[in-house]
């Protein structure tokens, strides 16, 4: 009778050997036999190895206990996890929150905190480096995450690969890999480099030189490892008529969600059709008819007769901490008029000029107010990661060049306690400020960024700001932050950076040219920019959020 022989029964209670018992007990949890024949067993809370006779390999017991490898086994013990010999006995005296198996004479583990790193046999660390995530060794090479969600392949001394980061990451299989960007899922190469252009909805690892993948149309084909189309398997489950159509009526739902702040209707909720309609001054039906379109939009929902916000629908509500209440106003009526003149925007002979937006929010106290409430909100949301991927020392004294109301430069004191922070703002938005809006150790400098700035500091930090401006207009911010260093001196630009060859983010770019006459930029225009200015950009840290930071120093 031999272990490689015994399977697990259908009950997962015991072994068997075609189709019969090995043994006469029966457990609450078996799983398979592994070399050098010994299989996990489970009752209670109570658990074990046994051999193919069904007899304990050693006195001990534990919460929990997997296979072996590489004859260690992960098991759990009332003071964390660790790997046991085929007699039950610990290599090391070390406890973790959860073990790996060990693979290629490695295991991953994670500590308390939650970070993982990898042990060697003797339970020692591999290396000084600590992860968000690690995978298992293949071939020497394992996906660790960092900090901020993207994922990169390291070796087994603890160097990366290629230091290119991804939003999702496979390990190598036959010279390739699994990798998922903003614009989707493809195959990279030892270097980290992209096998192809395109990018798919899912791809599965090659095979022979040949990958399925699914389309984000739906259909599935087989390419090549250029990422031609050799096979396709399903067509398209998509109607390309219909989907433009609906993105053709985009604004239907801009202006849906703008009449439903504007109108007050979101903070009346929950009411009744009539309540509702008598407490925001509107007509029944046509009240009925907007509900209607809102719950389409998953804003609202009815429990009998009674209308009620959905949680999606609370970010509408003007009292949610991150709310868009604001936003809806702008882009459903402030906004929404300048786009009407992209065509002029982007005709040699158009009569358009670049919107001075900010004198006009200037000029009318109300929208300064509404304006910065709907900044606010996305700062609250995006830049909840900004404070630890800066890596400050701690004691700086950073400079927060057009930093609103100061959402950043509050993390960044919360983040930094020692730190010394300067919101340099234009005069209005610093007159709007209120004392709950300024954290301790905040000071406030009013002033306009295209003229010197009349302050010394360690650092400045800027948070999407040079996407309002044109490259000329960027340039002279740039160099005002300069003549503020010395050498060696840090910029931090929190912007989002375009792919150098994608497309993810033009929208967004063309709403810049009409809303500010700003503008979007990839790696390589940033670094021409800092360039000019008189910085090196040292480096680009992605963030699970949609900016990233750009880290440049004064040169």
């Amino acid at each position: 009778m031999s272990w490689q022989q015994a399977t697990v029964s259908i009950y997962g209670t015991h072994h068997e050997i075609d189709g019969q018992p090995i043994y006469e007990q029966k457990y609450e949890e078996v799983l398979k036999f592994h070399a050098p024949g010994l299989a996990p067993v489970r009752i209670a809370d109570e658990a074990w190895h046994i051999d193919i006779n069904g007899l304990a390999a050693y006195p001990q017991r534990f919460r929990r206990a997997f296979g072996y490898y590489s004859g260690l086994a992960a098991v759990m013990t009332d003071k964390g996890w660790c790997h046991i010999h085929t007699n039950g006995s610990c290599p090391y005296p070390q406890r973790y929150a959860w073990c790996g198996n060990f693979q290629e004479g490695f295991c991953v583990v994670r500590q308390s905190d939650g970070l993982y790193f990898h042990i060697t046999d003797q339970g020692n660390s591999a290396y000084d480096a600590r992860w968000n995530y690690a995978g298992d060794y293949r071939d020497g090479i394992c996906v660790i995450q960092n900090a901020t969600g993207r994922s990169s392949h390291m070796d087994a001394s603890g160097l990366l690969v290629h230091n290119c980061w991804f939003l999702d990451l496979d390990v190598f299989h036959k010279g390739f890999a699994r990798a998922r960007d903003g614009e989707g899922w493809m195959h990279i190469n030892a270097r980290g480099t992209p096998a192809y252009r395109r990018r798919f909805a899912n791809v599965e690892p090659f095979y022979n030189g040949q990958a399925r993948v699914e389309r984000f149309d739906g259909g599935l084909e087989v390419i090549s490892e250029t990422g031609e189309t050799l096979v396709e398997l399903r067509p398209t489950f998509r109607n390309e008529f219909a989907e433009l159509s609906s993105d053709l009526v985009g604004f239907w739902r801009t202006q849906t969600i703008y009449a439903a702040v504007e109108t007050g209707l979101f903070e009346k909720l929950p009411a009744r059709v009539e309540e509702l309609a008598s407490a925001c001054g509107l007509i029944p039906d046509r009240t009925l008819r907007l509900l209607r379109a809102l719950a389409e939009l998953q804003l609202v929902e009815r429990e009998d007769t009674q209308w009620q916000v959905t949680s999606r629908g609370t970010f509408l509500t003007s009292k949610h901490r991150l709310s868009l209440a604001d936003a809806a106003i702008e882009y459903g009526r402030d906004l929404a008029d300048m786009w009407n003149s992209l065509p002029q925007a982007l005709r040699h002979d158009g009569n358009w000029t670049r919107p001075d937006i900010f004198s006009q929010i200037a000029r009318n106290p109300a929208r300064v107010d509404s304006h910065h409430r709907m900044l606010r909100s996305y700062a609250r949301n995006d830049y909840v990661e900004v404070p630890a991927a800066l890596a400050l020392g701690g004691d700086e004294h950073i400079v927060d060049a057009a930093g609103g109301m100061g959402v950043l430069a509050t993390m960044l004191l919360e983040y930094y306690p020692r730190l010394k922070v300067t919101l340099f703002e234009r005069p209005e938005v610093i007159a709007h400020m209120t004392e709950n809006m300024m954290a301790g150790g905040l000071a406030t400098l009013a002033g306009d960024i295209f003229e010197s700035w009349p302050v010394v500091s360690d650092a400045v930090v800027m948070s999407r700001v040079m996407h309002d401006w044109d490259d000329d207009a960027a340039l002279i911010i740039l160099k005002r932050a300069r003549a503020i260093l010395s050498l060696k001196g840090r910029l931090y630009l929190v912007e989002m950076v375009l792919s150098e060859a994608g497309v993810a983010g033009s929208a967004c770019d063309l709403h810049l040219l009409m809303a500010t006459g700003g503008r979007e930029r990839t790696r390589t225009e940033y670094a021409k920019l800092m360039g000019l200015a008189g910085f090196r950009l040292e480096e680009v840290r992605p963030l699970v959020a949609l900016p990233s930071i750009l880290i440049g120093v004064a040169i």
